[in-house]
């Protein structure tokens, strides 16, 4: 059976590892980036914002101990999963999006004033009506790794920077099919593969589903 690549960081690889194990998929993690923890202090000012927005789990998971400081804000969730990881950490979720920033904001008061907890590299929502501060809690530090699993795999890329640090490592492009959470981070992966493909709609079952599909034409 053809490899099925997660290049995702932990211990979201971890999770996607065990989805496609249930799906009969024949799962390799190559992490190219590892979460950490940035030093950073909650503002001085609470009642300037009216709640936070949390558009990966990462920012609660690694936001340490001035989270505390912070609970008194509902939050604004970019999908369920993230969602779940804020209530299980003690925070009120007002929200719950879809999988894109851009498609949460929509539905929110345009008024809200929000405390973006972020990571240090990341793509801020563009023509948002509500005042965004960004405060960064984390880091996607890159890794190095050998390439060579890559090499005639379908890869699963969760993001843009993932497509781009892809595009950087793999040798064989030709033998290498990509199956890509969003437009966005199949574009970034360039040219020269042999499949480059994304879904509508941010899902990690839904990318499986598509990789599973990639393995199947490839005769894996």
């Amino acid at each position: 059976m053809r490899r099925v690549v997660i290049l995702r960081p932990e211990p979201g690889a971890t999770a996607t590892f065990e989805r496609a194990v249930e799906q009969g998929l024949s799962p390799v993690k190559l992490p190219l980036f590892a979460i950490e923890r940035l030093q950073w202090s909650p503002p001085g000012d609470l009642a300037q914002f009216d709640g936070l927005l949390i558009t990966s789990a990462n920012a609660i998971r690694e936001g340490g101990e001035g989270l505390e400081q912070l609970k008194a804000l509902p939050v604004y969730a970019v999908g369920p999963a993230t969602a779940a990881v804020a209530r299980e950490a003690g925070f009120e979720v007002a929200k719950v999006g879809p999988a894109r920033v851009r498609l949460l904001l929509r539905t929110v008061d345009p008024d809200l004033r929000l405390l973006h907890l972020a990571g240090e590299d990341r793509v801020d929502p563009r023509r948002a009506w509500q005042k965004i501060t960004v405060l960064p809690v984390y880091r996607s530090r890159t890794l190095d790794v050998d390439p060579a699993p890559v090499d005639g795999a379908v890869v699963l890329v969760h993001s843009p920077r993932a497509g781009a640090r892809l595009a950087e490592i793999a040798g064989n492009r030709p033998s290498v099919a990509i199956a890509a959470i969003s437009r966005a981070a199949a574009k970034a992966c360039g040219e020269g593969w042999e499949k480059v493909a994304a879904i509508a709609k941010p899902s990690d079952l839904a990318l499986l589903a598509l990789a599973g599909r990639l393995c199947e034409k490839s005769g894996g």
